[in-house]
């Protein structure tokens, strides 16, 4: 099959929200200028750069009372600052519990039950139980092609890391088990790991 997007797919559901798959998901913490806080879940996201770290998360769509972006959008241009967290397959149902298309107003950590503590670094919230969490500030905002698309880069400036994910000086996956996008209403976990040595290593 082969079809140019701009015509269509024919299909019961888009193809192309399942190709590029598994996809990291960014549980993105934000907090406003007024000190309302905002947490969501965003399944374009990935590191980008080592040094200096840097991270980035795509915003697709709008709510009514934003504006022509989402909270966490509407939030950074705001503040400058966010915070990324990773979700392990445990959180999953409060991972999707934040994602409904809730009023401004409503703050997710509160909705979904989920614990919070101050960030070091920024002024913000992080999900106190995620397996890592990156503080991050803002250092562009991308308008990209199409209606509502915003590409969020920021760098991270500080990192927490769960104790009992670390084992013999490495991150370990999975000791949480990340959960990770694929398509449609699709979601996979992490639970085995292999490795390959790079030529010239």
């Amino acid at each position: 099959m082969f079809y140019r997007p701009e015509d269509g797919h024919g299909l019961k559901h888009n193809p192309f929200n399942a190709v590029v798959t598994p996809r990291p998901i960014g549980w993105i913490s934000t907090r406003d200028s007024d000190g309302s806080e905002n947490l969501a879940p965003y399944s374009f996201f990935n590191a980008v750069a080592y040094v200096p770290p840097q991270v980035m998360f795509a915003s697709t769509s709008a709510k009514p009372d934003r504006d022509g972006t989402k909270d966490s959008v509407a939030n950074i241009r705001e503040t400058g600052v966010f915070c990324v967290n990773i979700v392990e397959y445990a959180m999953r149902e409060a991972m999707n519990l934040t994602s409904g298309p809730w009023p401004r107003e409503i703050d997710e950590f509160e909705k979904a039950g989920i614990e919070r503590v101050p960030c070091e670094e920024i002024p913000c919230s992080r999900v106190a139980s995620a397996p890592a969490s990156l503080e991050c500030r803002m250092t562009e905002i991308v308008t990209l092609r199409g209606e509502a698309n915003f590409l969020v880069l920021g760098e991270v400036v500080g990192v927490h890391l769960r104790d009992d994910c670390l084992e013999d000086g490495m991150f370990n996956v999975l000791k949480f088990q990340p959960l990770t996008r694929l398509g449609y209403r699709d979601y996979s976990r992490i639970t085995e790991v292999f490795s390959l040595k790079r030529p010239g290593e």
